[in-house]
């Protein structure tokens, strides 16, 4: 599985994420069984969020109860979270981030973050205040890394300013189906079509210029939480032919074809597994290092219903 470098550690991040959102319901057992297969499939990175669970560090809480990890294991491994997401509102102010970031210490069980990302962008924001709290935490040791989730390469221009330690992560929504980032380039310049409207600010070169990796939620959800276009022959009828005939070609699953598509791109994107099924984990694995070929790539991307001019 590729793996990349993250400053101010030495664990080295899969291009696979283990996303924690759902895991408040499971029992310690099922998720020490979930985490494991994640593990075993070369899955180094772990995603958590202030916000997720029925309270405040709710599934950060489930994931500190149950995994506990050896010295040199949690070496090994990247632990981020978000913050600065409520209920209703954002909240990008330094008391926020300061408390918000130990509650999650706290109920992780951990001393430190791997890496901080603020959870979409908060209109109040003021960069000074973020810069201040960033260095609070990384001078105490409590946060290693820092990036953003969802954020644009103005928003991020204007943290960066501020800001002292680079932003080195961009968690945004992505999937075959749901990728205007990548296809309003494809169609750009052509005024007939709404697929060359740039809804992201030139955000995916942005970040291959700054050196900022993106992290690929929902990859398999055919829009903003609509399902999955995996299956759905009445919608995706096209796609999930491409899909599954490839899927024999390689002799994997047709998760592993939805992963494949995301990390076969040249900008590194990790994608983040949102699944609480340990079979899953390891088919998506399996598409980590597909080496679909350019035919292909663009095969799955016309049948998902993106034009190539």
């Amino acid at each position: 599985m590729s793996q990349r470098s993250l400053p101010g550690t030495d664990a080295v991040p899969s291009n696979l994420v283990l996303g924690l959102m759902r895991i408040g319901a499971l029992d310690d057992e099922a998720i020490r069984t979930l985490v494991g297969a994640a593990r075993d499939n070369g899955i180094t990175v772990f995603d958590h969020a202030a916000i997720y669970g029925d309270v405040m560090h709710g599934c950060e809480a489930r994931f500190g109860e149950a995994v506990t990890f050896s010295p040199a294991e949690r070496e090994q491994v990247v632990i981020q979270s978000k913050v600065g997401l409520h209920d209703g509102y954002f909240d990008f102010s330094g008391e926020h981030i300061l408390s918000s970031v130990d509650a999650s210490l706290e109920a992780l069980k951990l001393d430190h973050l791997d890496l901080l990302l603020l959870h979409r962008p908060d209109a109040l924001v003021e960069p000074d205040e973020v810069a201040a709290a960033f260095d609070i935490l990384h001078d105490a040791g409590k946060v290693r890394a820092f990036g953003v989730s969802n954020h644009t390469p103005g928003q991020i221009e204007l943290l960066a300013a501020s800001v002292r330690q680079p932003l080195v992560a961009n968690q945004v929504q992505l999937s075959i189906t749901h990728a205007p980032l990548i296809a309003a380039g494809v169609a750009s310049n052509m005024m007939g079509s709404n697929q060359s409207v740039d809804r992201d600010n030139g955000l995916l070169d942005y970040c291959r210029l700054k050196g900022i990796t993106l992290q690929a939620w929902s990859p398999f959800q055919k829009g903003f939480f609509d399902g999955v276009f995996l299956g759905d022959r009445e919608h995706y009828g096209e796609l999930n032919d491409v899909i599954d005939e490839l899927a024999a070609q390689y002799g994997v699953t047709p998760t592993a074809i939805a992963v494949a598509w995301i990390t076969r791109h040249p900008a590194h994107i990790q994608v983040v597994l949102g699944t609480t099924n340990p079979q899953r984990v390891a088919d998506a694995a399996a598409g980590a290092e597909l080496p679909l070929t350019r035919a292909e790539w663009y095969r799955l991307f016309t049948a998902a219903g993106h034009i190539v001019p």
